[in-house]
C-alpha cells in the first residue's frame, strides 16, 4: 500500500539526521506500523521494531534495567532481535509506545546519543494515563496519519494517472468531461469501502463486499473495546456518543444535539467523551465559528458541534448493519447510487474526512436568527487560504449530495462577509463549472482544496 506519508518520513530522515525522534500518531488500523516497517526496510540498512503490544518478561527487563547504560541497552536489544545496528544507518522503531510510556520518555536521551534514527507510533498518545509520570521529549516531532486518502486509494487499485489529471483540471479550472463520471465511478467505490488499508486490501484482492464489511465491523468492534478498555471514567459518555454518530448526522443540518443522549444533557458533561473520541482519531469534530475571520479557532463555539466518524466507509457499516453485518444489496445500491436514502450525511462525512487528510482543521458557520432572516445561515465548512493576506482570506464551503439544490444560504455568506471571502465553493456530484463567481467542484476534489 503506497502511503503519501512516505515521503515526509523520507524528508525527516534527510533533514533531522537523528536530531529528533519521529511520533506518528493516528487511530488503530490506519497503517502505521505497516509503512514504519516499510520505510525501516527500504531506507536503512538495518532496523528493529519494538512492538510494545508483545512486550514480554525478557524484553521488559531490558528496558527497566538497562537504558541507563546505553551500550549495554543497545547491546542486549541486537541480542533479542538477532539484528545488527550500524551507526547512522539503522532505525529504532518504537510501535504502540503508548503501551509503555517510559520508553517514550527514554527518546530524549537516545535522540541525544545520536547513533540511530527513532521513530515511534502511537494511537492514544495524549491519554492521561499514557503521559503519566514522563516528561514528554521536546525531541519528538509529532506528525498525524488519517485513513487513506481518494489518491491513495487509487494507486491501491492501480490507478495512478486519474489523480494527476484531476489536479491539472483543479489547477486549470476546466471540467474532466468524459473521465467525470470514471472518478465519480472511483469516489463511489471510496466512499463505501472507505480509506483503512486492511479493509482497502480485501477489496482489491476479493472484490467481495462480504468481506469488506467482515474487516469493517472488526474494526468497529475493536474501537468500541478500545473505547470500554481505555476511555476510564468517560466510557459509558464515549459509547453514547460513538453509536449516536448515524442518527446525529441524520438530523438537519448535522449538529449534533445533546439532548438526543439523555433529557438536559449539556455538553460540558460529555466533553470527556468528545474528547476521547477526537484525541483517538475515532472522528473528526467541526466546530462552530461565529466570526468568519483569520484565527477561526479564536471564534469557535465550542458547545456547537458536529462529529464526524474518521472513515467514511466505517459509517457506512455503522448505519447500515442489521445483525452486525449489512445486506449485500445496500453495498450494490450504494456503489450504483440507486439506494433511496438521503446521502447527505454521507457525503458530508467525506468530505470531512477529505479536508482532515488535506490538513484542515474542521469548522462550519452556523446562525439560527429568529428575528433577522438575512443573518440565518448554515454553512458545511469554513477553511482558510494558506498565505494570509489583510482581507479575504476565508472560503465557505457547501456540500451538497443530490443534482437539485439550492445556494440561499452560502449567496448570504457573500453578501454579508464580502471582506473576508477568498473563494466560495460548492462541492456536487456534477463536473467542475464556474457560475455567478462560485466554482463548483466535483467531489473528489475536496482534498485539493
Amino acid at each position: 500500500m503506497k502511503r503519501k506519508i512516505y515521503e515526509q518520513l523520507k524528508i525527516w530522515k534527510e533533514k533531522r539526521q537523528g536530531r529528533c525522534a519521529l511520533l506518528i500518531e493516528g487511530a488503530r488500523r490506519i497503517g502505521k506500523s505497516y509503512i514504519v516497517e516499510q520505510f525501516g526496510k527500504q531506507e536503512y540498512k538495518s532496523y528493529i521494531l519494538v512492538d510494545f503490544n508483545r512486550l514480554d518478561d525478557e524484553l521488559l527487563d531490558i528496558f527497566n534495567h538497562h537504558l541507563n547504560k546505553l551500550d549495554d541497552f543497545f547491546s542486549r536489544l541486537q541480542l533479542y532481535y538477532n539484528t545488527k545496528l550500524y551507526v547512522r544507518e539503522s532505525l529504532i522503531i518504537f510501535d504502540e509506545v503508548q503501551q509503555y510510556p517510559k520508553a517514550r520518555a527514554s527518546i530524549k536521551y537516545l535522540v541525544a546519543d545520536g547513533r540511530y534514527d527513532y521513530i515511534e507510533t502511537g494511537s492514544l498518545i495524549s491519554i492521561k494515563k499514557n503521559v503519566a509520570n514522563i516528561v514528554i521529549p521536546s525531541e519528538e516531532h509529532p506528525i498525524k496519519m488519517y485513513p487513506m486518502s481518494f489518491e491513495e486509494f487509487l494507486w491501491a487499485n492501480g490507478n495512478e494517472m486519474l489523480m494527476p489529471f484531476i489536479k491539472e483540471c483543479f489547477e486549470k479550472k476546466k471540467p474532466l468531461e468524459t473521465f467525470h463520471r470514471k472518478a465519480m465511478d472511483f469516489l463511489r467505490q471510496y466512499i463505501v469501502v472507505g480509506g483503512m488499508p486492511q479493509v482497502v486490501k480485501t477489496y482489491i484482492e476479493t472484490k467481495d463486499f462480504e468481506e469488506v464489511d467482515f474487516q469493517k465491523q472488526e474494526i468497529l468492534a475493536l474501537y468500541r473495546n478500545d473505547i470500554q478498555k481505555y476511555a476510564k471514567g468517560a466510557e459509558t459518555k464515549a459509547s453514547i456518543i460513538f453509536n449516536s454518530i448515524p442518527s446525529q448526522l441524520k438530523n438537519h443540518e448535522q449538529k449534533f444535539k445533546m439532548t438526543d443522549l439523555a433529557p438536559n444533557a449539556r455538553y460540558r458533561e460529555y466533553y470527556d467523551g468528545f474528547f476521547w473520541l477526537n484525541d483517538a482519531k475515532i472522528v473528526n469534530i467541526c466546530y462552530n465559528t461565529t466570526e468568519p475571520t483569520i484565527g477561526l479557532r479564536m471564534n469557535e463555539a465550542r458547545t456547537t458541534l458536529k462529529c464526524y466518524l474518521a472513515d467514511t466507509g466505517l459509517l457506512i457499516t455503522q448505519c447500515f448493519s442489521q445483525d452486525d453485518k449489512v445486506p449485500m444489496d445496500i453495498y450494490k445500491k450504494l456503489i450504483l447510487s440507486k439506494l433511496e436514502v438521503n446521502e447527505g450525511m454521507i457525503i458530508e462525512n467525506l468530505v470531512a474526512q477529505m479536508l482532515k487528510i488535506g490538513g484542515h482543521d474542521l469548522f462550519f458557520y452556523g446562525n439560527a436568527d429568529k428575528k433577522n432572516a438575512d443573518n440565518r445561515m448554515e454553512i458545511d465548512f469554513l477553511i482558510s487560504k494558506s498565505k494570509i493576506t489583510n482581507r479575504h482570506n476565508i472560503s465557505p464551503i457547501e456540500v451538497k449530495s443530490s443534482n437539485n439544490y439550492t445556494i440561499s444560504s452560502l449567496k448570504k455568506w457573500i453578501n454579508k462577509y464580502s471582506e473576508q471571502l477568498h473563494t466560495p465553493y460548492v462541492l456536487h456530484s456534477s463536473d467542475l463549472k464556474i457560475e455567478d463567481g462560485i466554482t463548483y467542484l466535483p467531489l473528489y476534489m475536496a482534498e485539493l482544496l
